[in-house]
């Protein structure tokens, strides 16, 4: 009576595990395992699929180009799943308070409902960007934690620093400079006469010039000799500031000089460019513990890829 009862229960069983294995087989044939890292996988469609996504629209690749970047791609793609298993064995989350910061981070960017439009139209569902936002949030969180957080600057670095690159601290002489530009020279002489009636430059710049720089009331910024065409140079560096320029013509259209402030050239002191110069070493120190600390990650693990597939 017992083995009448079991036998049943054992072949359905064995039938069950049977299907299963074939399930797994089949889809396993339909969508194989590009990579295996540890416990997590990678397949074949996953990794395309993601991959497809970063490609530039409408940009043509030859075989050569494509298998450049699939395998540039493959590397990220596996130090991102390591990030993520080294996340969740440190206990690193992404708390929901973090990811609606990050969601309204976003949305000032897009707003009213510029969002959904943008994810429609890439093919993207809300629900996936929100999933892909809280992984990078989980990346960047552990990246910050576990490496730059044993990123520290001495004074001894930044002084040693200062003394071996002191070229980069001599600044040339600048200006600060507003333009307005227009599409003919009678336009332009109408818009110098309005600037000499006492006109503000600024406010004429947003309303009648054409560049870009108009929403800033056409200022330039701080800028040396060659960063500009030279017929910009060749006016702004003798103008004297607050003194308007005449007409002058370039192949961008005819344009007008206000020069705002000028500064002599000089050489920064250590105390001046301190705190640049600790920025530079802790981003490039930064940039060198993440990588180290990734080499880490892939000696510990377990990696397996099928570059047949590829």
């Amino acid at each position: 009576m017992f083995h009448c009862r079991l036998l049943p229960r054992l072949a359905l069983a064995i039938f069950l595990l049977g299907a299963l294995l074939a399930c797994k087989e089949k889809t396993e044939a339909v969508d194989p395992p590009l990579v295996r890292i540890d416990g997590r996988v990678i397949t074949l469609s996953q990794f395309k699929s993601d991959f497809e996504r970063t490609l530039p629209a409408g940009r043509t690749l030859s075989i050569e180009e494509r298998g450049d970047l699939e395998r540039a791609f493959l590397v990220q793609a596996i130090d991102r799943e390591l990030t993520l298993a080294e996340a969740g064995r440190l206990g690193i989350v992404v708390t929901d308070e973090e990811q609606q910061a990050a969601l309204k981070e976003y949305q000032k960017d897009y707003p009213g409902t510029a969002l959904e439009t943008m994810l429609q139209e890439s093919g993207q569902t809300m629900e996936k960007w929100q999933s892909a936002l809280a992984e990078g949030l989980l990346m960047e969180k552990i990246v910050r934690q576990a490496v730059y957080s044993r990123v520290s600057i001495s004074d001894d670095e930044i002084s040693r620093y200062y003394k071996e690159h002191r070229e980069e601290f001599d600044r040339p002489a600048q200006v600060r400079a507003r333009q307005i530009v227009v599409g003919s020279e009678a336009e332009g002489q109408r818009i110098l006469g309005l600037l000499r009636q006492g006109e503000d430059f600024a406010e004429v710049a947003r309303k009648y010039s054409l560049s870009p720089d108009s929403e800033a009331g056409g200022d330039l910024g701080f800028f040396s000799r060659g960063q500009m065409p030279p017929e910009f140079d060749a006016v702004v560096f003798t103008l004297p500031v607050n003194r308007l320029s005449d007409l002058i013509k370039s192949e961008y259209g005819y344009h007008i000089f206000r020069v705002e402030e000028s500064r002599k050239a000089v050489r920064l002191t250590l105390d001046a460019v301190r705190d640049e110069i600790r920025e530079q070493l802790r981003a490039a120190k930064e940039e060198q513990t993440h990588l180290e600390w990734l080499q880490n990650l892939r000696e510990r693990a377990t990696i397996e890829v099928n570059w047949n597939l590829l």
